[in-house]
């Protein structure tokens, strides 16, 4: 089964590439879960999903009954295995979709019932659900803990052109050593005036390819259409990198 992670710099592209992955991977067969796991929660519109669904830490009364009150007694494990087919929303091709949401720690980084009931279905979802699951991060990767990478097949960073793009792969790659994920590739969007591929190589980050800008999917944004949907080479250059993808998930195997 396909357990991937996409991350990098926002603004990069991230979001659509996630979206039109988990499309992708739906039309080939595979039964898709995306997770929203970015604080700015715009994968919905990249799948085709209209109207995104209620972030999982809006389920108060559901995260107090599984994982116990805030200020209190929590579970560090409570039941998650039926969140999916609970509160998932199906899209396009049957994607089913979920959106972790924002826990306000108050600066404090404390374990709390939200934290305790995401990280638990994080775990579920990407170490026991038999689907391909396709988690759209946040640069800084923070919802992922060691108990949870095991479960990753390959963590996908999203570079464009400039420093701070590579630098922020850097960071990825080393925070990514830091909790165990074995396995990371590199997206280069929007890269054909710039080679970065050999930057990123000599960082040890393989190149899975490259995304060429294309107007089309400018237009598919402004007319809130899905990628995927609206076509061009765009949606091309991201079908081959699918294919890459997968090629050097079985590699692993």
């Amino acid at each position: 089964m396909v357990k991937i992670a996409v991350t990098g710099k926002g603004g990069v592209g991230k979001t659509t590439l996630s979206g039109t992955i988990a499309r992708m991977l739906a039309k080939d067969g595979f039964d898709v879960v995306a997770i929203d796991a970015d604080a700015d929660m715009n994968l919905a519109s990249a799948v085709g999903i209209k109207k995104s669904p209620k972030p999982l830490t809006d389920y108060k009364d559901l995260i107090e009954e599984r994982a116990g009150e805030e200020g209190g007694m929590f579970k560090f494990n409570p039941k998650v295995d039926d969140i999916v087919d609970k509160l998932g929303v199906v899209g396009p091709d049957n994607v089913k979709m979920l959106v972790m949401g924002t826990i306000d720690t108050g600066g404090s980084g404390c374990m709390c019932p939200a934290s305790a009931f995401l990280k638990a279905f994080l775990r579920h979802v990407v170490l026991k659900d038999k689907s391909a699951v396709i988690l759209d991060m946040e640069a800084g990767i923070e919802h992922l803990g060691r108990g949870t990478t095991k479960g990753i097949d390959l963590m996908i960073v999203v570079v464009e052109p400039g420093k701070r793009s590579l630098e922020t792969a850097e960071r990825i790659k080393q925070l990514s050593e830091d909790i165990g994920i074995k396995h990371l590739a590199a997206v280069i969007n929007k890269g054909k005036s710039v080679n970065l591929k050999p930057q990123l190589e000599a960082m040890g980050i393989p190149v899975l390819g490259e995304i060429p800008y294309d107007e089309d999917l400018v237009r598919a944004d402004l007319e809130g259409v899905a990628p995927i949907d609206m076509g061009g080479k765009w949606v091309d250059a991201v079908a081959q990198i699918k294919e890459n993808m997968l090629q050097m998930i079985r590699s692993f195997h």
